[in-house]
């Protein structure tokens, strides 16, 4: 777990404690991918979870990050399509779902190419950046339903 902290230093990507961790990889295993170099180097990971019962069933993406260097290499893509496969498969979900900052422009154009698309703003959803833009958009998220 400790061989994520390269990934979990980037801005946009949200950071839990340890046991936050521990309970997904106990708790929702089939959830949880990573992706690694042939060093053994982890270039992304993605955790989700099965929520909601009868026809709300669906996986939520909870985490998907992949280190700077690794990026645009299709890695957010497969691991979309890994949790959308796990939540169909041993859930039985009816959709994928996520939350992303309002102002991270360019992680909501790449979820809106894997066919997401934004349905709601959540106040205050997030913590504080402290970038110095309108806090409204560094805290709010949106959810974004496939």
């Amino acid at each position: 777990m400790f061989k994520f902290n390269h990934i979990n230093l980037d801005l946009w990507t949200e950071t839990y404690a340890i046991n936050f961790y521990l309970g997904y990889f106990s708790r929702w295993p089939d959830m949880c991918a990573v992706q690694e170099t042939p060093q053994g180097r982890i270039m992304g990971y993605v955790m989700g979870k099965a929520e909601g019962t009868g026809s709300e069933r669906h996986g939520h993406v909870t985490a998907l990050s992949v280190a700077p260097e690794y990026r645009r290499l299709g890695l957010a893509r497969k691991f979309m399509a890994f949790l959308e496969q796990v939540s169909d498969e041993n859930y039985r979900g009816y959709f994928v779902d996520l939350y992303v900052r309002c102002i991270n422009t360019a992680a909501i154009h790449m979820y809106e190419g894997f066919g997401y698309s934004v349905y709601r703003r959540v106040k205050e959803y997030y913590q504080n950046l402290g970038l110095g833009l309108n806090p409204r958009d560094e805290e709010d998220g949106f959810v974004l339903p496939l």
